[in-house]
């Protein structure tokens, strides 16, 4: 009966360690608005900072997303899409000030952001992201303003934490591997020692 502490037994744990850690997947991004252009007026050089970012990103439920801005100078809002076109600020589903914004998405649909800070939507520092519904990923073909139609659902507030995964079609079979490397990792280490 070999110990636990042979060379044979440690490469094995490795090699378990190793191929727990190629099958789990990252799930939950967070991304930092507009990049390296931060959360505030766009310049002249990029007026369409934002529009040209979200289309750029595709998110899901369990994303986050950053706004970084000097808090003393600018603020953040989410707002409905008729505030959104209209750059109108007032009655906000959410506001946050603290210069470290994370927005956690924990639901899908349409998102509406802009600054709270009077003149700025005007100049394009706002933000219109898409979270499809069943967790493909979508390509809006256009943010250019529309009209809402009437009986529209309102906007839920998903400020929060990131929720518990849902017992969807997609999770058993991602931790599926997960559990079989180690059922298996189980049953070789039973067999080596002779238990079995």
């Amino acid at each position: 009966m070999g110990s636990v502490r042979t060379p044979m037994y440690q490469l094995w744990y490795i090699f378990q360690l190793f191929l727990l850690i190629q099958t789990c997947k990252v799930f939950c991004y967070q991304f930092k608005v507009g990049d390296l252009d931060a959360w505030g007026i766009p310049t002249s050089a990029n007026p369409q900072v934002y529009t040209n970012w979200s289309k750029n990103h595709n998110f899901t439920i369990g994303d986050s997303l950053m706004f970084l801005y000097p808090p003393s100078q600018d603020s953040l809002i989410q707002v409905t899409e008729g505030s959104y076109n209209s750059c109108n600020l007032k009655d906000p589903i959410l506001y946050m000030n603290n210069g470290n914004s994370l927005f956690n998405i924990t639901s899908p649909g349409e998102f509406y952001f802009t600054s709270g800070v009077q003149g700025h939507c005007e100049k394009s520092q706002k933000l219109h992201i898409s979270v499809p519904r069943n967790g493909s990923y979508a390509f809006s073909s256009s943010y250019a303003p529309t009209a809402s139609p009437a009986g529209s659902p309102s906007y839920p507030t998903v400020f929060g934490s990131i929720p518990a995964q849902s017992s969807s079609s997609s999770s058993p079979s991602l931790k599926f591997p997960v559990f079989m490397s180690a059922a298996i990792g189980f049953l070789i280490c039973a067999l080596i020692r002779g238990s079995i």
